[in-house]
């Protein structure tokens, strides 16, 4: 029976690639197939008749071959996918999958065993990489989910606000330059700062500057510094962890990281509190920034665009903001003209205004007369195109039918009034300043300069810090 075997052995398993080998029942090699030579670089004369053990210098004297060998095979009649690894001298690291029978002869005592070997290293090497990618980009997924969930929830709650423009309207010179500037810095990630009075549409230039970048794709992220109270403001930029303060019950992203990769606009970057300015300047120098609660580093790459309606070289002789952040925001100045420099494209304004609110509204207004576009030329519009869109609207619904009928009484400053509106913030600077001495610079609780001036305490300190009311 053993010779019929090991015929067989010969004669078809030898074609086998899988490499194999026959051993006695004390362990030593009868034959091995040409795969097996190869796969272990071991000569015949070298193996046949040596135990198995003593293979390649004692290479195979592996523990789980071992075990299988002498503990599981005696035990059972054969065994599959029995997983060694071993470092072999000669061809390196190599899994190998056993799989172990043993042949019977008549009397049924164990005359043979085939060993067959399966070599899964290449395979194993790769379902570990695979198992690394896999468990790599997961990761990135995962930061990518949590960056878009937070991008949602922010475009969420921008969707809750309403927007004053649509598109740039003019072709006067004026504007057009702002074009020209516009198409300058396109196509690059420099930092910009917008300046301009209220109203002039400063957003409107960030949304422009970003929908011709390389960050186009991306939402523009937009943060207002002077719609929170500075105790907030940090978190909103740069996130916090949970508990890292009264109410933080979950992890938030800040505005930085949900920007990641894309264009984040400060609004009113001139209200920013003075404590906070070291921290912008780092994540605009460096990239890099902790959330509150956190000691984590975290690197983002975010452009940079800021708006303000405040001459911040004037604020930095007062001390108000810090010299170093308005050079790295003065990169590439862009300056929105007021209305009372467009007047020419007053007519255009007042069309595209029109129409827009007709729709909203369900009018149909066609005409507006010659005396009420003199008007709204002649007019030096303080509020500027937003003042300009809420005259119209007036207008628009006390127009009854399609001739525009506006409704606005719009006079020339006189020169007295002028100079009175002029010196109002130094009026309520004087005042605030009086009730603080009055109050021994009180500003909260019981008989405070909040309580006087009618305020809350917040609304106060954030008209000091416009005013750059300081105690002395």
């Amino acid at each position: 029976m053993v010779n019929s075997f090991l015929e067989i052995h010969s004669n078809i398993l030898g074609s086998i690639r899988e490499p194999l080998i026959i051993l006695d029942r004390d362990l030593r090699v009868v034959t091995a197939n040409p795969s097996f030579y190869r796969t272990f670089n071991v000569k015949r004369d070298e193996t046949e008749g040596m135990l198995i053990y003593d293979l390649g210098n004692r290479q195979w004297n592996i523990p789980g071959l071992r075990k299988l060998l002498e503990d599981i095979l005696t035990q059972d009649i054969d065994f599959h996918d029995f997983e060694v690894k071993h470092d072999f001298e000669t061809i390196g690291r190599k899994i190998m999958h056993l799989n172990a029978r043993r042949i019977y002869d008549q009397g049924n005592q164990t005359h043979l065993i085939l060993l067959a070997i399966e070599d899964v290293t290449d395979r194993e090497y790769y379902k570990k990489h695979l198992e690394e990618l896999v468990e790599e980009r997961t990761a990135e997924i995962r930061k990518l989910k949590e960056q878009l969930e937070a991008e949602r929830a922010y475009l969420q709650e921008e969707i809750k606000l309403v927007y004053n423009h649509e598109d740039i309207v003019g072709k006067s010179d004026a504007i057009n330059y702002v074009f020209f500037k516009v198409e300058q810095i396109s196509g690059t990630d420099t930092t910009v700062l917008i300046l301009g009075e209220t109203g002039t549409g400063k957003e409107l230039v960030a949304r422009a500057i970003h929908s011709t970048s390389l960050r186009k794709d991306r939402t523009l992220v937009k943060m207002n510094c002077a719609a929170l109270p500075s105790n907030l403001i940090e978190s909103e930029l740069f996130g916090h962890e949970k508990g890292a303060f009264t109410g933080a019950q979950s992890r938030r992203l800040g505005r930085f990281e949900v920007a990641d990769g894309a264009t984040l606009f400060l609004d009113e970057i001139g209200e920013l509190p003075l404590e906070l300015q070291p921290k912008l300047l780092r994540v605009i120098e460096d990239g890099e920034f902790e959330r509150l609660g956190s000691s984590e580093t975290r690197k983002v790459n975010v452009r940079i665009i800021a708006a303000t309606n405040r001459d911040l070289q004037v604020e930095v002789q007062k001390g108000a903001f810090r010299e170093d952040l308005w050079y790295r925001l003065n990169i590439f100045p862009i300056t929105m003209p007021p209305l009372s420099d467009r007047l020419d494209d007053i007519p255009l304004l007042v069309k595209f205004y029109i129409d827009r609110i007709s729709r909203r509204l369900g009018k149909d207004i066609k005409v507006v007369p010659s005396g009420v576009m003199d008007a709204l030329q002649q007019y030096h519009w303080p509020g500027n195109v937003r003042e300009l869109e809420n005259v119209l609207e007036r207008a628009v619904i006390n127009s009854s039918g399609p001739k525009l009928r506006l409704v606005d009484e719009l006079r020339k400053p006189r020169k007295d009034l002028a100079k009175s509106v002029q010196t109002l913030e130094h009026v309520e600077r004087d005042y605030i300043n009086r009730v603080l001495e009055q109050t021994d610079w009180k500003v909260g609780g019981k008989n405070s300069a909040a309580e006087i001036l009618g305020l809350d305490r917040s609304t106060l300190r954030a008209r000091m810090r416009k005013l750059n009311i300081r105690k002395p």
